[in-house]
């Protein structure tokens, strides 16, 4: 049973490390709002991905899986909202991050006291939010889960717990590996922060979120 758990460890693992919609997002993040707000889109993915690991334990991404009709909703509803993330990076290329200030100057003092000017506002949305949706509108997730876990579950253990614990190896690895990219990128966010850098990661990220969206919908 421990080598089939080991076996399956690595496809998972290798699988997470695929970039991905999910990647393109956390970038997007952690570059224009710093590695607390990264970390916080992370954990929201982590949390979209829980959402379909219980569902597939559950029984029930196996019927989504099965209704083409409401795996194509969800699916159309994922590239939308892939599509709308890149469009808003495309519009708003090289928006100051949050907490940071150009060389010789000082922060506008004209909001009042707590809250941000609008000049340095960085990607609009909920961190939580934009981490959470991308993968709980995204069906791939629970075909990805229904038709994989059942094969890479040890046979030691019963289906429905093999699958749980492949779910939450999952889970652990996708947070590890989106974490410490969160962590590279907050060490290098000084070059991320010149604006014409930040301008063309946000034209390259808007197109590579537009892309997925396409490829999302236009895929079986």
């Amino acid at each position: 049973m421990f080598t089939q758990l080991l076996a399956a460890t690595g496809v998972l693992a290798l699988l997470t490390l695929v970039p991905g919609p999910d990647m393109a997002v956390v970038t997007k993040r952690a570059v224009s709002r710093g590695r607390a707000d990264g970390l916080r889109t992370v954990g929201r993915i982590v949390v979209g991905l829980l959402l379909w690991g219980v569902l597939t334990v559950a029984g029930l991404a196996a019927l989504l899986a099965a209704s083409a009709e409401v795996y194509l909703a969800v699916k159309l509803a994922g590239a939308a909202y892939l599509c709308f993330l890149g469009v808003q990076s495309l519009r708003r290329p090289g928006a100051e991050p949050s907490g940071t200030e150009r060389p010789g100057t000082e922060r506008p003092r004209t909001e009042p006291s707590g809250t941000e000017p609008s000049a340095v506002r960085g990607p609009t949305g909920s961190a939580w939010r934009t981490g959470l949706a991308g993968n709980a509108l995204n069906p791939k997730i629970a075909v990805f889960y229904t038709g994989m876990l059942p094969a890479l579950a040890p046979s030691g253990l019963r289906p429905a717990t093999g699958m749980a614990l492949l779910v939450l190896i999952h889970l652990a690895l996708t947070a590890a590996w989106l974490g410490t990219y969160v962590y590279v990128l907050s060490r290098a966010r000084h070059f991320f922060a010149r604006p014409r850098v930040r301008r063309t990661l946000d034209r390259a990220t808007g197109v590579v979120l537009i892309g997925f969206g396409i490829r999302v919908a236009t895929t079986p």
